[in-house]
């Protein structure tokens, strides 16, 4: 992970957890409501947003609220994006390496980081930044919205409470690797608000 934005190549550190095909279905309906007007979302939030794909990166910057946290790729539906969102959104303050249908650690640590950060962070993910939005429910402070996207229908709004920070634990108990690492790392990353 680097603060330049340049890529450390590859390497992964710690631990290390994969979406198994039986968990697939559980990520196929929204999370939360979804809202297809970044203005009538932004409505709804009161405390720090975080933001997990460009597309929706884009929408709020568009609407003129930069996110507090970015996770971005450069990527939609599996296309690189457009020259337009790609220089709107892609100006990393820190990159790291996220194998698709993953999470590592590192990109627990730089969530935590970004959310404890005082200034606006943008993540960039050498990899894949779909899955981000679990840790980044459970590392940001109830208040908070984490918002991703959701194909062809808008944006997913999840309003930060107890609630979901217990469903999207959860769904990371049954992933398979190394859960109780992963979720250790979590615990400790976690920024105490």
């Amino acid at each position: 992970m680097t603060r330049d934005g340049a890529s450390d190549g590859a390497s992964v550190d710690g631990a290390v957890v994969t979406l198994p095909k039986s968990l697939r279905g559980a990520f196929k309906e929204p999370f939360g409501p979804v809202v297809s007007d970044a203005e009538v979302l932004l409505a709804d939030v009161d405390g720090p947003l975080v933001a997990v794909g460009d597309i929706v990166t884009y929408h709020f910057l568009q609407a003129g609220r930069e996110p507090d946290v970015a996770v971005v790729d450069e990527h939609t539906k599996r296309e690189v994006v457009t020259d337009e969102v790609r220089d709107a959104v892609v100006r990393p303050d820190v990159t790291v390496a996220n194998p698709a249908g993953s999470l590592v650690e590192d990109l627990v640590r730089a969530l935590a980081d970004a959310l404890a950060s005082d200034d606006p962070t943008t993540v960039f993910v050498d990899g894949e930044e779909d899955l981000a939005v679990l840790p980044a429910v459970l590392l940001a402070p109830e208040g908070a919205s984490v918002v991703y996207g959701q194909p062809d229908e808008g944006m997913v709004h999840v309003p930060v409470t107890a609630d979901a920070k217990a469903e999207f634990r959860d769904l990371i108990e049954r992933m398979d690797g190394d859960v109780d690492a992963f979720l250790a790392a979590i615990d400790d990353a976690r920024p105490r608000y």
